[in-house]
């Protein structure tokens, strides 16, 4: 648009507006649009509300010009023509106005391109790599290896299928084999971890049963949170037909598929039996037909993963992750947080031992997220739990609770709202200086490391805000990190001009990540799956705010050197 047609639009709305005396006409005329609005049959001089509009801009969703029209022609109804003393100012205000009908269209455009960027990765879901199981249905199908891990209610042990399937044949039936575990084979510890995952590619998580019964009804029923991030035909048909309703009266989400997500192939009830250290490690879970002081039901649920090679806290204490990782690491967990809250589920119990980690082909982490026996699930997608009695539970381990979560006092009405608290444990601070949560400043934060870049400075200092309302959501947080790896020269302007820089990398980006496929940058996968997540979830809302703290946390990092 030029600023001749620019002027020439606002000139019409702004004669009428400072004639008719601004407030008083104008009301009068927003009251009969409004009443327009709502008569039956479409309106002839008011234009249509523009659904691609920002929430900001809400004033402006009937057309300028329209309004603008109406407003000229009620003047010179009343007083004729405008003074030429006026004309200089409805020159500089028609130039506002008009600059804001260009800012409207140019939200339009970038708005439309996100969605149509998100459209065509949408389509391309994440698919899970691993072979689907042919049964599995019965702890019987599986062998069973040594125990790789124990929580406060499971244990869990490494496995194999006794029957795989193998690659297609000729005559395109599977082929089945039993695996058998490798004896001649004498293995260091390292080398011991992947002959481990070789031959037991699977882990079974035992949950321990005290009070839900023996009925596999009732088991499902009281661990149905187990069960959120199971896959389409984890159970048989007749248990999915079950009413799960589970702890908080609800049918439990089943969040679609994501790179960072655990994901559960299979999900049984089974006689307890006993396995390895089961005598040693877990005693008093058992029943009393393996252990008389036991208190343990016979029967409890079981289910079956992909075995991952250590947890997040067992490699942050043998390794030193470079920047990069560390930046990709932090990023995985957001977005794999943000999955989980667009689909109204809050994990309310993440910490470095509920995040399992293996390599790509290039050597990279890939990080997962675990364990959901205490997560929040709701159909709403509001992730609020009403909070009326300390009997409420409000999620796992207290030390790892968001500010809001850890100081709420239960009471009438009282309700904790979960939409942000997830974001808030993805931080690294707890772990080095054990933060607590109730009552720390944000002002006395220790700094990290001066090896660790700004942009996840930022981000961790703006998780670790107290107030909800004042910390960004894990989406946003997710594009900053986005930004800063992959496009940092792309939001280095504000206004129109940067915004259009932006979009235009977007395009690029979307085009340079299709022709990829499946491996990002230097051949890591784990890069392509965030790239293509970050593309995927596009909203110029969204990113029109990370832009926005990046340019800020650049602005005060340049004032503090130059005080420096």
């Amino acid at each position: 648009m030029s600023v001749k047609h620019a002027i020439s639009r606002g000139l019409e709305l702004g004669r009428s507006f400072f004639q008719l005396g601004l407030l008083k006409a104008g009301g009068r005329v927003a009251a009969k649009l409004r009443a327009e609005r709502f008569r039956a049959g479409p309106s002839v001089r008011c234009a249509q509300p523009q659904t691609f509009l920002p929430h900001r801009y809400r004033y402006y969703r009937t057309s300028l010009r329209g309004l603008a029209a109406q407003l000229q022609s009620a003047g010179f109804r009343r007083f004729g023509g405008g003074s030429s003393r006026n004309r200089a100012v409805f020159l500089a205000f028609g130039l506002g106005v008009g600059l804001i009908e260009q800012q409207l269209e140019d939200d339009r455009k970038s708005s439309a391109t996100c969605q149509e960027i998100q459209a065509v990765f949408r389509k391309k879901r994440f698919q899970p790599p691993s072979k689907p199981l042919v049964c599995g249905y019965k702890l019987d199908d599986y062998l069973i290896g040594r125990q790789i891990g124990k929580g406060s209610n499971a244990a869990v042990y490494e496995a194999a299928a006794r029957f795989a399937p193998l690659h297609q044949t000729d005559n395109k039936k599977a082929a089945l084999v039993e695996l058998k575990e490798d004896k001649e084979e004498k293995l260091g510890a390292r080398s011991f971890t992947c002959c481990s995952l070789r031959n037991f590619p699977l882990a079974i998580k035992m949950m321990w049963n005290f009070g839900a019964g023996s009925s596999s009804e009732a088991i499902l029923k009281s661990m149905s949170q187990e069960l959120v991030p199971a896959a389409p035909m984890a159970m048989k048909q007749e248990n999915e037909r079950i009413s799960l309703d589970g702890q908080f009266g609800v049918v439990p989400r089943r969040v679609a598929a994501h790179p960072n997500v655990i994901r559960v192939f299979r999900a049984f009830t089974a006689d307890v039996p006993l396995l390895p250290g089961a005598q040693d490690e877990y005693p008093a879970v058992l029943p009393a037909r393996l252990n008389p002081d036991g208190l343990g039901n016979n029967r409890t649920l079981f289910l079956v993963m992909k075995n991952y090679p250590l947890t997040l806290r067992q490699y942050l204490e043998a390794c030193s992750p470079s920047n990069r990782q560390g930046s990709l690491m932090m990023l995985q967990l957001l977005e794999g947080v943000d999955h989980l809250c667009r689909q109204g589920v809050a994990h309310r119990d993440l910490k470095s031992d509920n995040v399992l980690l293996e390599f790509d082909t290039d050597g990279c982490p890939r990080l997962v997220i675990t364990d959901f026996g205490c997560c929040l699930t709701q159909r709403d997608t509001s992730l609020q739990l009403p909070f009326n009695s300390m009997w409420v539970n409000r999620g796992g381990n207290a030390s790892l609770m968001a500010p809001e979560v850890a100081s709420a006092v239960p009471g009438p009405g009282v309700v904790i709202d979960y939409s942000k608290s997830d974001a808030w444990a993805a931080n690294p601070f707890y772990r080095a200086v054990g933060l607590e949560s109730r009552r720390y400043s944000e002002h006395e934060l220790p700094p990290l490391p001066s090896s660790v870049p700004a942009e996840v400075e930022l981000v961790t200092r703006l998780l670790l805000r107290r107030n909800p309302h004042k910390r960004p959501s894990a989406r946003v947080t997710a594009n900053m990190l986005h930004l800063s790896l992959w496009g940092r020269k792309a939001f280095s302007q504000q206004g129109s001009v940067g915004m259009k820089r932006l979009v235009d990398w977007l395009l690029c980006q979307s085009a340079v990540v299709l022709l990829r496929g499946c491996t990002g940058p230097a051949g890591s996968t784990v890069e392509a799956e965030l790239q293509r997540s970050f593309l995927s979830n596009l909203e110029l809302e969204d990113l029109r705010t990370a832009v926005g703290f990046l340019l800020y946390g650049q602005n005060s990092h340049e004032l503090c050197v130059m005080s420096a």
